[in-house]
C-alpha cells in the first residue's frame, strides 16, 4: 500500500484572528501560495500523492481543493469534521476519524500540519517505514530547536534518538510517522494527540530527529506578517518548481 499523509488543518487558528475569522489557517495567502502549499509541495517532492485533509472550521472553503491538486498530480479526500470549530475533534480524535482513509491498518502513514512551513525533506520521514513495518518502533517524528515562542521545548532528543519528554532544547515539529497500530481501538473524539502520544516515547518505541534548517509555526500576526515579507527573497520561495503546486 502506498505510504499516505494526514494534513491537519480543522482548527480555528484564534492567535491568527482577524485573519482567520474569514479564512482557514492552512488556506491563509502567502505570495502567490498558501500556508498549506508548503506542506503539499514537500510532500510531492518525496513522492507522497496521496493525501487526507481533517476540516471543521470554515469547512466549506477546503471542498474546492480535491480537483485543483488533481491538476498537479495529488489526490486529496477531505475528512469533514464539522463546519465549525466546536465541531473540530483535535488532533488525535481527527486522526482517528481519518484512518479509514489513510491505511489499511499496517500501512504506516504521515502526520503533518497545514499550518507549519519548513524546507525539511519528506524523504528522511519515509526512511524509518521499514522499522515501524517491522515493529521495531511505533513512532518518529521531527523536533526542532525551541523556538523563540516556546523556550521551555517539549523534550529532549537523545544522541541514541531515543525521546525524553519534558521541558528540554526541542520542540515538537508538527511532522510525524506513525504505525496505524498504536490508535486501534480509539473512537473519533475531540481528543489531542500530546500527551497521550509521550507514552511511546515513554516505553522505548518512539524516535525523533532534529532539524535544523528552516522551519516556523506561524502563529500570530507578526508572525504572519514576517513571513509574507521574507517570503519574496528566502529560499523556501522556490520550495515548490514552477507548476508543481
Amino acid at each position: 500500500m502506498t505510504t499516505k499523509a494526514l494534513v491537519l488543518a480543522a482548527g480555528r487558528g484564534k492567535r491568527l484572528r482577524p485573519f482567520t475569522d474569514t479564512t482557514p489557517k492552512p488556506l491563509l495567502p502567502v505570495g502567490s501560495h498558501r500556508l498549506v502549499d508548503w506542506q503539499i509541495a514537500g510532500l510531492k517532492r518525496a513522492g507522497i500523492t496521496e493525501l487526507v485533509m481533517n476540516t471543521a472550521h470554515l469547512a466549506d472553503q477546503f471542498e474546492c481543493l480535491p480537483e485543483q491538486l488533481a491538476r498537479f498530480g495529488v489526490t486529496l479526500r477531505l475528512s469533514r469534521e464539522g463546519d465549525r470549530e466546536e465541531q473540530a475533534l483535535e488532533s488525535l480524535g481527527g486522526v482517528v476519524k481519518a484512518l479509514p482513509l489513510l491505511t489499511d491498518g499496517v500501512e504506516p502513514f504521515l502526520i503533518v500540519a497545514g499550518d507549519v512551513v519548513h524546507d525539511f525533506p519528506f524523504e528522511r520521514l519515509l526512511a524509518h517505514r521499514r522499522s515501524l513495518l517491522d515493529g521495531e518502533k511505533d513512532v518518529h517524528l521531527v523536533a526542532v530547536p525551541n523556538p523563540a515562542y516556546h523556550q521551555r521545548g517539549d523534550m529532549t532528543v537523545m544522541p541514541d534518538a531515543s525521546v525524553k519528554p519534558g521541558a528540554g532544547p526541542h520542540t515538537y515539529g508538527c511532522l510525524m510517522l506513525v504505525a496505524p497500530r498504536i490508535f486501534a481501538g480509539l473512537k473519533p473524539i475531540r481528543s489531542a494527540l500530546f500527551p497521550w502520544l509521550w507514552q511511546f516515547a515513554l516505553n522505548g518505541r518512539m524516535t525523533a530527529e532534529v532539524w535544523d534548517g528552516f522551519w516556523a509555526n506561524v502563529g500570530d500576526p507578526e508572525q504572519y506578517a514576517g513571513l509574507i515579507a521574507d517570503a519574496s527573497h528566502h529560499a523556501t520561495a522556490s520550495y515548490w518548481d514552477e507548476g508543481e503546486i
